[in-house]
């Protein structure tokens, strides 16, 4: 196993990295396992490549997954992910991300929410990473924009969605091991978020 977090400069990489590496070094049995963390703009596709990475997680962000800039190498990663052979996570901007860049748009959500938890809702066959989690489940959620349903690309489906106004909240590739949640399974607020972490590395 080889994890890698691509850092979209933003806070809770730090805390994304505090909770993979004891889940890596449990399931590796390794206690010095490591977690490898890289800025979107301080490594390429063909470095990345190199390391052979099993699993990938894209980080949460500001800014929009549409903007070269905010994103970085991100994009490659998404594009290239069968070439990479690694299962692929990404966490609110990377979930965006995925829904962006293989085909779909990311709008402004109807409203801003920072800092809030919300019961979110799994749909249709339970996704892998939410096994072990229940029909539904409390979740932190930081974000102004969403991935928009009518333009969802057709090779994802969605897999949870809030109950508010029924917004995506976590997707996934209907025949490649690539997921995304909009919230935050990092955060304290969010039940369980360990376990569905664990259930990614898993994969």
């Amino acid at each position: 196993m080889r994890t890698i977090i691509i850092d979209n400069y933003d806070s809770f990489t730090f805390n994304l990295y505090q909770l993979l590496v004891p889940l890596v070094r449990k399931l590796e049995r390794n206690e010095s396992a490591d977690v490898e963390v890289f800025r979107n703009d301080a490594i390429t596709l063909d470095e990345i490549l190199e390391k052979k990475p099993t699993h990938i997680v894209l980080s949460p962000g500001p800014g929009h997954p549409a903007v070269a800039r905010d994103f970085g190498v991100c994009k490659e990663v998404i594009l290239s992910q069968k070439k990479l052979g690694a299962a692929l996570m990404g966490v609110c901007l990377g979930h965006q991300g995925i829904a962006a860049h293989l085909g779909g748009e990311v709008v402004r959500a109807p409203e801003i929410v920072h800092g809030k938890t919300s019961e979110i809702f799994v749909e249709g066959t339970p996704s892998r990473i939410f096994a072990g989690l229940g029909n539904s489940f409390e979740a932190m959620r930081y974000h102004s924009l969403v991935a928009k349903d009518e333009t969802f690309p057709s090779d994802l489906k969605v897999t949870a969605r809030e109950k508010k106004h029924g917004l995506i909240m976590a997707l996934e590739h209907k025949s490649e091991p690539i997921y995304g949640v909009q919230f935050h399974p990092e955060s304290i607020g969010t039940e369980k978020g360990s376990l569905m972490m664990e259930n990614f590395l898993s994969i």
